[in-house]
């Protein structure tokens, strides 16, 4: 599972998200993409999960890429803890995504293939998205 390695402070606030993303919306590195269409939390066993839904469906081949990292530290209190004494232990590490960032990219792979395996990935991650693909000219 993806975490970071080290972090200038262990605990942040939840924050507010609006409007869409601005970085990460274009295709940078394949042909084909996984695109968000509404904002959201997704974790890092969610990533993890979809990464290994499109590797066993392309058994291994062709490439793919990660375009989100996991680095907003959530944190959750024990069952059965009263309230108050403060903020609970860091649970997980999600990373933030708006309307339109791409979380996944594929190339060298066919596009029935690649759009079957982010089909899969997609079943596997708590926002709507859709498969984009790069224009050739």
């Amino acid at each position: 599972m993806l975490l970071p390695k080290r972090v200038k402070y262990r605990k942040q606030q939840r924050g507010m998200m609006r409007g869409v993303a601005h970085a990460g919306t274009t295709l940078a590195y394949g042909e084909f993409g996984l695109a968000t269409e509404q904002m959201g939390w997704i974790s890092s066993r969610q990533i993890e999960a979809a990464r290994r839904a499109i590797t066993h469906y392309t058994a291994r081949g062709g490439r793919v890429w990660i375009r989100i990292f996991p680095d907003k530290p959530i944190t959750k209190k024990p069952p059965e803890v009263r309230m108050g004494s403060g903020k609970g232990d860091v649970f997980e590490y999600v990373a933030p995504v708006k309307a339109g960032r791409i979380m996944f990219e594929m190339g060298g792979i066919d596009r029935a293939t690649a759009y079957q395996a982010l089909k899969l990935a997609a079943y596997k991650l708590p926002v709507r998205t859709k498969i984009i693909e790069k224009e050739t000219k």
